[in-house]
């Protein structure tokens, strides 16, 4: 039975996402301060995020007829954004990749999307920061039809231990996602690579344990749990990161899910997590896992001058 939304409403949703096209320049002949329309402009971004796609799959997620797609990526391949190759697997598939250029103009339409965010939400308060958030979300789920809030979700498998490619898959998404959030740069992504590699040779340990996300082989999300590092019989969660793709999707809630089973069947007393203050939508999701803040100082461990904080969770 069909649901009767208002006339108005709909009217209101309508006007609404008019008004954002426009502010955002989908109108325009270019976007995002490049030389490219929209639609290559969102091709650049999705091909970056993967690092690898083939062109049947770009037109999936870009929702584009196949010839579209084939005759923007020449175009693409021609600025010198996009390069094709073979796959290592199948040599009849083309693989799109980002070409130095196609880097630099990803990190370009990164800085200027962030900038887009930061300037509208800059004067609202957090829980109407909040409400955008979620609102937007909430639509794009439901423009793209019934199961589409949960799909995401049931379609990631979460595993442990190693996986091929791990350790620079995480770096890669914590790199890119506390650029945009924090202004972190090298000293970070370095920290972080050293870190877990150094982790990664002693993973195995029957006290520490590695989770990653994988939706179609590839990681979008990943924990772990450093049994060893902290002593006292006290657990390190670290790591914790979803891409940028799956977010809002419950990934994250799934992966400290089972990080936490984990420490309560290991029978660690307690865990701790270092993060820092501005992170609202971590926060509440470590709150709602039982974790309380009991620390907080200004620091620059992570290479910039953040308000770090500390997490504690105690064996129920």
């Amino acid at each position: 039975m069909a649901i009767a939304v208002e006339p108005a409403l709909i009217d209101q949703v309508r006007e609404a996402s008019r008004e954002i096209v426009r502010e955002l320049g989908f109108m325009k002949p270019h976007l995002a301060a490049t030389p490219h329309p929209a639609s290559a402009v969102h091709a650049i971004v999705e091909i970056g995020r993967h690092g690898a796609l083939p062109a049947s799959r770009l037109a999936e997620l870009l929702r584009l007829e196949k010839s579209s797609v084939s005759r923007m990526v020449r175009k693409l391949v021609k600025a010198g954004e996009v390069r094709e190759s073979a796959s290592p697997d199948d040599g009849r598939v083309k693989l799109l990749t980002l070409t130095a250029r196609g880097r630099r103009t990803l990190a370009a339409i990164d800085a200027y999307g962030s900038g887009q965010v930061v300037r509208a939400l800059a004067g609202l308060p957090g829980a109407q920061r909040e409400a955008v958030r979620a609102g937007l979300q909430t639509y794009a789920r439901a423009l793209a039809g019934p199961g589409a809030c949960t799909g995401a979700s049931q379609a990631i498998d979460i595993a442990h231990g190693y996986r091929p490619g791990m350790i620079g898959r995480i770096v890669d998404m914590h790199g890119r996602f506390y650029a945009r959030a924090a202004g972190f740069g090298p000293y970070f992504e370095s920290k972080v690579a050293a870190g877990l590699a150094e982790f990664c040779a002693r993973a195995s340990s029957p006290r520490s344990r590695v989770w990653t996300a994988e939706q179609e082989g590839r990681i979008v999300g990943a924990v772990a749990i450093d049994g060893e590092d902290l002593g006292d019989n006290v657990a390190h969660l670290r790591w914790f990161i979803v891409d940028d793709g799956v977010r809002g999707a419950g990934i994250g809630r799934r992966l400290l899910d089972e990080a936490l089973a984990f420490c309560d069947e290991t029978g660690f007393a307690a865990i701790r997590l270092w993060t820092f203050r501005g992170l609202d939508a971590a926060r509440r999701l470590y709150e709602a896992h039982g974790f309380m803040l009991v620390e907080e100082w200004t620091g620059n461990q992570w290479g910039e001058e953040v308000v770090e904080q500390l997490f504690e969770r105690t064996r129920p």
